[in-house]
């Protein structure tokens, strides 16, 4: 393929803060261009195939295409990408953005530049991509267009003259916006081992299909692959045969050959999304003769690692294998899932699951309620720390019982995140006193201009992982945006509290806390607890622990029955043997007895009272 093809290739990705219309505006690029007829247009967000996304209204999964169109008489392929905006899904977006030369960059004519805004576009300049500014929503009566061009040349330092005003809704400034794509995004660049004929291309994304298996969406770096090639992945060190390439329209459209610069797809023949990773480099050898030992793998790669874990359980035992099998179906298509099987005393058999944050969580849970018919229990959400042996050894922890023997741990470290909120000046206040609160520190404040601020905190992932951005939106009244990423582990003043109930350590209820909240949290924990647990015949204490010593207690009195009822004459004797033998027999019972301890328990006692 001659480099006059590459030329006219470009490449680009669409970004923005959640709700700013970015999968709306690729539906119009599709219609004028094409690609999609609009009376093929069944739905809004063509480009979010699931279900769940058209009625959340939020991008979960990328989504290729490639749009033909013409210009000053010349004809452009235009790859487009359209990225999730969310933060759990930043590494999908990264890895989206090295596929591309360039990006739309969506900000909301009525919000203006939100906390991921500025996250997925500071992202973009990492991968010097060029950026193309634009203003949505201008159809909106409550539209201030000038007040957000002001605010994105104030913060991006991005000429106004630069900014596109644009409406995905109605479809103005379409063919404008078309046109600095091809006029303003430069095409890929011939690499300088495309002569040896080596081929490279980058793995953005991978999907397993039920009748093609694992399917990768690569971009091409350098060469060209075919039907019948046999390539390595370099990362994971397996060799595949190409089953079938092709591109996006923005189904699978089958190619005879992918060319240097250009986006698409191969069929892999593997089973699981895991051996075609994101990130991963697709190689094959030229007229240099290099092994797949000696070639080197494109930038970026890795294996992306959950921070946020919680247990999965079904509320009826015995839908357990179909729990394990609709995992293990959901994890074909997202390699970023993690789970391993829990055994639990309150709540039976079920999975200890790793997510990358909330939302991730979130469209778990409600594809499994929904996909499979399944009826779950949560257990509530706890992160990953990493626990140092006295022999300096690291060992991963998903969860408290995991953590070795105390005697043998020498720290505890656990994720720190760096977090930006960007809140009217009026919040300011209230926003230090609840981060101040979870242990955060106060790094940067700047105004974007003489009404909003951003606020730059570095915090502990355990502190917002839980119901932070539900009080950060109530003391703002819904006005202030959040973003925040992976700084580093940090060994921290960590210890391990388990509850006891009637004596016995609730594993399921154990947490792993800072020592300065853990008085507090277990004040709050037992005092919850005592409200949660139904009383019995016999007294139930409930008790905090940091190893033997006990820091916070509570107990549920015992319901006392009547025995001297049925009593109407003789001496008091036999009242005193009724009630001696009441004693035993509850002394019994406080032995053998089981208390059950309701679901809510698992949801709630992790929550922080209010504020």
């Amino acid at each position: 393929m001659n480099k006059k093809f590459t030329q006219k290739i470009r490449n680009f990705c669409i970004i923005a803060h959640i709700d700013h219309g970015k999968s709306t505006l690729a539906d119009r690029l599709l219609e004028y261009t094409k690609t999609i007829e609009k009376r093929d247009m069944k739905h809004n967000q063509i480009l979010d195939t699931m279900e769940l996304e058209q009625e959340r209204g939020i991008t979960i999964k990328l989504q290729p295409v490639r749009m033909d169109c013409e210009f000053e008489g010349e004809k452009y392929i235009l790859n487009l990408i359209d990225t999730p905006g969310h933060v759990d899904f930043s590494y999908e977006v990264s890895r989206s953005l090295a596929a591309c030369e360039g990006a739309i960059l969506v900000v909301d004519a009525t919000q203006g530049i939100q906390a991921q805004t500025l996250a997925n576009c500071y992202m973009a300049i990492d991968h010097n991509l060029t950026i193309i500014p634009v203003i949505n929503k201008i159809d909106l009566p409550s539209a201030d267009v000038e007040r957000v061009a002001h605010e994105i040349e104030n913060t991006l330092a991005i000429p106004k003259e630069e900014i596109i005003p644009v409406s995905a809704k109605d479809g103005t400034n379409i063919e404008t916006l078309l046109q600095a794509v091809i006029k303003r995004i430069p095409a890929p660049v011939i690499s300088a081992s495309s002569a040896d004929d080596e081929f490279k291309a980058l793995i953005f994304d991978s999907v397993y299909d039920l009748y093609k298996g694992v399917v990768a969406y690569i971009r091409v770096k350098a060469g060209s692959v075919k039907k019948g090639d046999k390539v390595w992945l370099l990362n994971t060190k397996q060799q595949i045969e190409i089953i079938e390439c092709g591109y996006f329209k923005p189904h699978y459209k089958q190619a005879d050959a992918l060319y240097e610069g250009e986006v698409g797809y191969i069929v892999t023949g593997l089973k699981t999304v895991a051996e075609a990773r994101v990130g991963d480099t697709v190689w094959k050898s030229g007229s240099n003769n290099l092994t797949h030992n000696h070639a080197v793998s494109l930038e970026g790669y890795h294996i992306v690692k959950p921070y946020v874990f919680a247990g999965i359980f079904c509320s009826n035992g015995d839908d357990y294998p179909l729990l394990r099998d609709a995992l293990e179906k959901l994890q074909l298509n997202d390699s970023s899932l993690s789970y391993t099987p829990e055994q639990s005393t309150a709540l039976g058999h079920g999975f200890r699951c790793g997510f990358l944050g909330m939302l991730h969580l979130e469209i778990v849970q409600e594809r499994l309620e929904r996909e499979y018919n399944l009826n779950l229990i949560i257990t509530a959400p706890s992160v990953s720390y990493i626990a140092v042996t006295m022999k300096e050894e690291e060992k991963f922890i998903s969860s408290p019982s995991e953590l070795p023997n105390p005697a043998s741990v020498k720290a505890i470290k656990e994720p720190w995140m760096n977090l930006e909120i960007l809140t009217p000046k009026e919040y300011i206040g209230p926003i230090m006193k609840l981060v101040q609160e979870r242990r955060g520190i106060n790094k940067d404040m700047q105004y974007i201009d003489q009404n909003r601020v951003i606020l730059t905190f570095e915090i502990p992932l355990a502190s917002i992982v839980i119901d932070f951005y539900d009080n950060l939106k109530s003391i703002t009244s819904g006005y202030a945006s959040m973003n925040y990423d992976f700084i580093e582990y940090r060994e921290e003043n960590l210890v391990k509290m388990d509850i006891l109930v009637a004596g016995k350590p609730v594993e399921a209820l154990s947490v792993i806390i800072h020592k300065s909240e853990s008085y507090h949290m277990g004040m709050s924990i037992t005092k919850k607890l005592k409200k949660l647990i139904p009383r019995a015949m016999f007294e139930i204490p409930i008790q905090a622990a940091i190893g033997a010593k006990i820091i916070a207690r509570e107990t549920i009195s015992a319901m006392r029955k009547d025995v001297t009822a049925k009593l109407y004459g003789g001496d008091r004797t036999r009242k005193d043997k009724l009630l001696k033998k009441q004693k035993e027999g509850k002394k019994r019972m406080k032995r053998v007895g089981n208390i059950d301890i309701p679901q809510e328990a698992f949801l709630t006692i992790l929550k922080r009272d209010s504020e």
